[in-house]
């Protein structure tokens, strides 16, 4: 005899028909052990597909209610039966309530905490922010329960509670929009949320310790979807407890999602997929415990010729594109190629000569040798030595303007010898001497405390945002307050040493471990000792820099941080976009939009030995840097799988030596020698109301997001009418004079500007208009008038 299993059994002793394999309802069975508890039942067809059709019954409706979207509550304590019919199936959840009678009393860390983060009440916004709203104050996300107890319950004279009436609470009337709320209704009148409110009121709103066990992990259902386009899916998520308890928390925890415009969420987690193919991330946060459920939406039909591979890259690129049902657009042609690599490698356009000979050219490994050659011109260690200033915070107010030039000279070797990246990195952060010398001791002149140190360093070399957990747990992390002031330690021997003639030395002088300066519930805060992120802690003699520990942990094969960091950080420059978005923010809750091709990305940075030209050649020969930016109709709505190349405006500096470029005619930078290009000058600084209305940052953060990158009117009328681009397009020795005094044809002038600004000789039909404009006899406005046009083209100002 074979034995059944354990829910068949049960059926069968129960004199009931097991449920059906066409249906599958999870939990199997329900217990409900609280007035406020609840359970969310999760419908799926056996096929896998999720569904919202089913129809929900409760045998007893005394016993227990359900609502439209399968979430079990209590009414009265016994057992009952809930039948769940799609169709002609049916299938049925056994369940039980208990302990409404005398239920335990509730708990106000475990209890109250989520229904004030829930509803929003605790955050930076509202009553979370440093000075309060309205006189109260909550501590951001409730990492301070005592400290929220005490705003509750004591301060305010104890007004905000009535325990003679608890319905006529103030945290009650005001939080479900009884009585007049800055913040509006929070909270509905007779949901769980509130009858929970109410009976913690009604028991003596006590503090005690927490009759349940410490929540150490959460878990969402599904974790990992398929959905169709306009599809939805509830999610289930349980809180797993010390002990192995696990309950159900669904209507408590917070949600949101990475791509809206992929699959949206809302307040009780239900799921609602749009019309975009695509991936999206859904955050579940409860008790500071986060976790994901990852959402997959195919376009479904779609088959396409899979592309040719010159790199993984292009495998795991077509890979997802497969799975989405998105085809990528053509390769781009050569003038397109041209252009883009050029910009994008050295911030410098090709000369009207470089593009004619490149087109002219029939060779097959034309652009490997063009790539090859870009690595090695004198404007790649230019361009990335702007580029890693503006990241390392080189502002010549905060770490003078001589420790700028010795530190810009420092980094330009560095990009110009090809210095392996973690070589690069670990001088960095254990930088000293002084800050005059040419090296990286001035980066530290600009992190003026251990705090500000380790938020900066994990930010650019770990791709690591960790600055929240300064105060509180991170709110979509599993960083908290231990992590932040470990890591801060690591650095809080840093100190700066007045040299004679009044300069400065970075030196280290007696680490020391730092901690929290807040209350806890044992008594005063202790120091923490210092460690890496996840790292484990040990001794330190005062003397030894403790930064060095870092640079090794860091930099090791094991760290799960670096190698992506730096990739994901190239990639987006490239191609326009991130694998993780925001890019210096890697977390499990903000996966990247293809998780293989980053770690494939990270371990051949690795086994490249972090050498920047190879692991750049990698991405620059792949199929996908060379697609064109030209998307299809089944691809145009791609925003996140690099199906087709991304438009990226021009930096402020490359498009000033770019229009520099083209009309001939050089900037004059106040206090610097003719002939400097933008992206070589240090001064951040420096007056330019060019290069401030194109965003330049000021390197007040390590942030690339200071640059600013979106147009702007003051942009287009800056283009459109400055009397300095006038100036340039008029010049005497300029391009335009240049080609109007010639003998050239209308016709090649024409051509020779389209090369000079676009790369590309024109279209028959653009010339034809072109040449037109001629006509009229006045051969030097002509000549202006066209290049005016082309620099004010859209095809000008974007990298294509």
């Amino acid at each position: 005899m074979s034995k059944l299993s354990l829910p068949i059994l049960f059926y069968v002793l129960i004199g009931c028909a097991p449920v059906t394999a066409a249906i599958q309802v999870t939990p199997s069975a329900v217990v409900l052990d609280n007035p406020e508890a609840c359970q969310q039942l999760l419908v799926t067809l056996a096929n896998g597909d999720g569904t919202r059709t089913a129809r929900y019954e409760v045998k007893n409706p005394a016993i227990a209610g359900v609502d439209s979207s399968g979430l079990v509550t209590p009414k009265s304590e016994g057992q009952t039966e809930i039948l769940i019919r799609i169709g002609q199936e049916t299938a049925r959840v056994q369940v039980e309530v208990r302990g409404l009678k005398s239920p335990r009393p509730v708990s106000f860390e475990q209890q109250i905490i989520p229904i004030l983060t829930k509803a929003s009440c605790n955050r930076g916004g509202c009553h979370g922010k440093a000075e309060g709203q309205a006189g109260f104050k909550l501590s951001v996300f409730g990492h301070d329960p005592e400290a929220d107890y005490r705003a509750i319950t004591a301060e305010a004279r104890g007004r905000r509670l009535f325990p003679a009436s608890p319905e006529n609470s103030l945290l009650l009337l005001k939080a479900t929009g009884q009585m007049s709320h800055g913040g509006g209704r929070k909270i509905e009148k007779e949901s769980l949320h509130y009858r929970r409110l109410l009976r913690w009121i009604q028991e003596g709103s006590l503090f005690a310790d927490s009759p349940l066990p410490a929540i150490t992990a959460i878990q969402v259902e599904p974790s990992q979807k398929t959905l169709a386009l306009s599809g939805t899916q509830q999610l289930r998520v349980t809180a797993i407890s010390a002990d192995g308890s696990q309950r159900c928390v669904t209507t408590e925890a917070e949600y949101a999602s990475n791509a809206g415009n992929i699959a949206s969420v809302d307040s009780r987690g239900q799921i609602t997929s749009g019309q975009n193919p695509g991936e999206a991330a859904i955050l579940v946060r409860y008790m500071g415990q986060v976790t994901v459920s990852r959402i997959t939406l195919p376009r479904p039909g779609v088959k396409f010729p899979r592309p040719a591979e010159t790199n993984f890259i292009d495998k795991h690129v077509w890979d997802k594109l497969e799975r989405l049902g998105i085809p990528p657009s053509q390769p781009a042609e050569d003038a397109m190629f041209l252009r883009r690599v050029f910009l994008d490698t050295i911030g410098t356009l090709p000369t009207a000569e470089e593009a004619g000979k490149f087109l002219a050219d029939k060779a097959p490994d034309k652009r490997e040798k063009i790539i090859d050659r870009l690595l090695q011109r004198p404007e790649y260690a230019d361009y990335w030595t702007q580029k890693w200033s503006d990241i390392l915070k080189l502002d010549k107010d905060v770490v003078t303007p001589q420790g700028a030039v010795a530190m810009t000279r420092w980094l330009r070797r560095q990009f110009a010898e090809n210095r392996p990246y973690d070589s690069f990195a670990r001088e960095i952060v254990t930088a000293h001497d002084n800050i005059a010398s040419e090296g990286p001791a001035a980066f530290f002149k600009s992190l003026e405390t251990p705090e500000k140190a380790a938020t900066g360093i994990s930010q650019i070399f770990l791709g690591v945002r960790i600055e929240c957990a300064e105060c509180h747990h991170h709110p979509s992390e599993r960083w908290g307050q231990e992590d932040y002031w470990a890591l801060a330690g690591l650095f809080s021997g840093v100190s700066r040493k007045l040299l004679p003639g009044g300069s400065e030395a970075v030196v280290w002088k007696n680490g020391i471990d730092l901690g929290p300066k807040v209350s806890k519930r044992a008594g005063a805060a202790t120091t923490i000792p210092a460690r890496p992120l996840g790292g484990v802690a040990r001794a330190f003699p005062p003397s030894e820099d403790r930064r060095k520990l870092l640079a090794e942990w860091m930099t090791s094969p094991e760290n799960p941080y670096f190698a992506s960091a730096l990739a994901n950080r190239l990639w987006s420059h490239y191609f326009g976009r991130g694998l993780v978005e925001p890019i210096d923010d890697i977390r499990i809750t903000n996966p990247a939009s293809n998780e293989p091709l980053l770690a494939a990305l990270a371990t051949h940075l690795r086994n490249q030995k972090y050498d920047l030209k190879a692991f750049t050649k990698t991405m620059l020969m792949s199929q996908v840097y060379q697609l064109s930016s030209r998307s299809l109709e089944q691809n145009a709505s791609d925003e996140q799988n690099f199906s087709h190349a991304t438009l990226k405006p021009m930096p402020a500096e490359v498009l000033l030596d770019s229009i520099s470029q083209v009309t001939g005619l050089a900037e004059k930078f106040n206090g610097w020698p003719e002939g400097y290009r933008a992206i070589q000058v240090w001064d951040n600084r420096m007056p330019s109301y060019f290069l401030q209305i194109f965003g330049r940052p000021i390197r007040f953060s390590v942030c690339e997001c200071e640059r600013g990158t979106d147009p702007s009117i003051t942009q287009a009328l800056h283009l459109m009418n400055s009397p300095e681009i006038a100036a340039k397009v008029r010049a005497r020795t300029g391009t335009a004079r240049k080609l109007s005094d010639s003998d050239k044809k209308p016709e090649v002038i024409v051509d020779e500007l389209f090369l000079q600004a676009l790369g590309r000789p024109p279209h028959a039909a653009e010339r034809t208009r072109l040449v037109e404009i001629f006509a009229d006899g006045d051969r030097r406005s002509a000549v202006e008038d066209v290049l005016w046009a082309l620099l004010n083209s859209k095809e000008f100002l974007y990298i294509r």
